[in-house]
């Protein structure tokens, strides 16, 4: 009876307008689809900065979504972090953000806005970077391969079993890769050359980063991959090369999204403040993350990718963060070209 009792003392109070002490820390479940160490640099640097308790799952953008709309009735996370913007323009198409206005909003590049916009302010950018893909010098050399400087190059034969790059299902990247190739090139002349790459193809893999990853370990000798990625290996020692197609290439923007129906969503806008801010922005250089940030102020490393030196395609992005384009497109890769001996 006793403990009964004292289990009504907080109702009670609250009933009759008394203030008491919270009994559980604020909180804030973060989903990211950037890379892994970034995104424990941020969920560390956001816990430091609030002392809200952060409990992170690290997923590809495209895993990211499906996980979305799974939770769509009961959602268990409250913010999703990073990972290429067409996902994050599909999740707000089908209504699975929350539309919110940041307060650091006027320190944004036009870009980053502009993604704010075609999503009824349920997105907003954080980074840009261009696609392309990384060699591994040394594993080329070994090989007596020629040097690819174009989209066209990685389908010579020469390359079979050499090229790597992660599945258009799972990654935001591949999914950026096929439809930077869809518009570069025509539906038609596009998927013959997805059907062409796939035949050099040694592993689609889940991450977008990782077939970089395994070229700069020698396990693999092209990457296709955003050329940030690329840089990243190079800046911590590897002998990779990253290229910038010569028929030109699309570009991801990064987006981030409250989920709707949250459980801590005062956390959530904390967090997406926080996030655009330029300290915060400047911190990606802590973990060789080379992406342009959105914030007009934050800082940039001299090895970043110029992409103002870059031939970049008008990425349609509304058509191509469209649920039924990006379903649309995933099923023909699945039945056109995923099937296809090797």
């Amino acid at each position: 009876m006793r403990i009964a009792h004292l289990l009504l003392v907080p109702t009670l109070a609250v009933a009759a307008g008394m203030t008491i002490p919270a009994y559980a820390a604020e909180k804030l479940t973060y989903y990211c689809s950037a890379q892994e160490d970034w995104c424990q640099l941020m969920a560390d640097g956001f816990e430091e900065a609030t002392g809200i308790d952060v409990r992170m799952t690290r997923k590809s953008s495209g895993e990211t979504l499906a996980q979305l709309k799974a939770e769509a009735s009961n959602p268990k996370g409250d913010i999703w972090w990073g990972g290429t913007g067409d996902p994050h323009l599909q999740a707000a198409e089908e209504g699975l953000g929350e539309a919110y206005e940041s307060p650091m909003r006027g320190e944004q590049n036009d870009w980053a806005i502009r993604q704010a916009e075609a999503a009824g302010n349920q997105t907003i950018g954080i980074y840009s970077g261009a696609l392309g893909y990384g060699y591994n010098e040394d594993v080329l050399k070994a090989n007596n391969l020629p040097v690819p400087e174009c989209w066209a190059d990685l389908l010579k034969p020469e390359y079979k079993g050499h090229v790597q790059m992660a599945n258009p299902n799972s990654s935001g990247t591949a999914y950026t890769t096929l439809a930077t190739i869809v518009q570069l090139f025509g539906e038609d002349e596009g998927f013959e050359f997805m059907k062409g790459l796939h035949k050099n193809i040694n592993q689609y893999t889940k991450s977008g980063s990782a077939p970089i990853k395994a070229a700069a370990r020698g396990e693999n000798t092209i990457g296709i991959v955003f050329l940030h990625d690329a840089v990243a290996q190079a800046a911590s020692g590897f002998p990779i090369k990253s290229v910038a197609p010569c028929e030109g290439t699309g570009y991801e923007i990064g987006g981030m999204t409250i989920i709707k129906g949250g459980r801590n969503p005062e956390s959530a806008q904390k967090f997406y403040d926080w996030a655009l801010s330029a300290e915060t922005q400047s911190r990606a250089l802590e973990v060789n993350a080379f992406q342009v940030m959105s914030n007009k102020n934050a800082q940039s490393s001299p090895l970043a990718p110029d992409l103002e030196s870059i031939k970049l395609i008008d990425y349609d992005f509304a058509k191509y963060g469209s649920a039924d384009e990006r379903k649309r497109l995933l099923k023909k890769w699945d039945d056109e070209v995923s099937v296809l001996p090797q």
